[in-house]
């Protein structure tokens, strides 16, 4: 049976993964969520500006200033299903061997260093090196239509496994993912993160602007 004609085609919602974060580099890889969460919560709170003890009173003029944009905090929950990824090849055969472990590993590995940074580290410190650079995570960018893409940091994550099978293999799940919104404040240097959030701050403005007029 053909699909209705005009059924619109619905954008799937995805988390885009850079191991690097040079300018212009392409994400090294996507977790697309397998159905797009129905709710997305987002919370805002003011960056308030450092406060001048020695000042008893602030001058009217300051009272607006803010030293940048707002802290912006997602909560979105995602829901993966082991019967319905067997109809992806690229998934098939992994999740007949392994159930959701991988899916649910790739969003976990979101808030580890890699081990291969770590070794790195190790050998700095063996070698006597002065100052170690802690291991990064990596940098996640959220994809949520062509109006919010968006460089983020995962800060919780809390997964509920509701059905397993004889393997003890995950087959159903619930993943609740919690993302702080990483603006041009946060990256201290020219990086594809950066120019992703302005790109978006950009993007609002010119909504705004056409929903409000000139």
């Amino acid at each position: 049976m053909s699909e209705f004609p005009g059924r619109p085609q619905v954008q799937k919602g995805a988390l885009l993964v850079y191991d690097s974060q040079a300018p212009g580099t392409q994400p090294s890889r996507q977790i697309v969520f397998q159905y797009n969460p129905e709710t997305l919560k987002r919370n805002f709170a003011t960056r308030s500006p450092a406060k001048d003890a020695t000042k008893s009173t602030q001058a009217q003029e300051d009272v607006l200033s803010v030293p940048g944009p707002p802290v912006e905090s997602i909560t979105l929950t995602i829901e993966l299903d082991a019967a319905d990824q067997l109809d992806n090849p690229q998934h098939a055969d992994d999740v007949n061997a392994n159930g959701l472990h991988g899916a649910i590993a790739a969003l976990e590995l979101l808030l580890y260093p890699a081990t291969a940074l770590l070794s790195q580290i190790e050998q700095q410190a063996d070698a006597g090196a002065v100052q170690v650079h802690p291991g990064d995570t990596p940098l996640v960018i959220l994809a949520w239509g062509a109006s919010r893409v968006v460089p983020v940091q995962l800060t919780s994550l809390a997964i509920s496994e509701e059905l397993f099978d004889p393997m003890l293999n995950p087959l159903n799940a619930k993943i609740e993912l919690g993302l702080k919104v990483l603006t041009y404040m946060e990256f201290t240097k020219a990086s594809v993160g950066r120019d992703t959030f302005i790109a978006f701050q950009k993007r609002k403005e010119e909504l705004a602007s056409n929903w409000v007029g000139q």
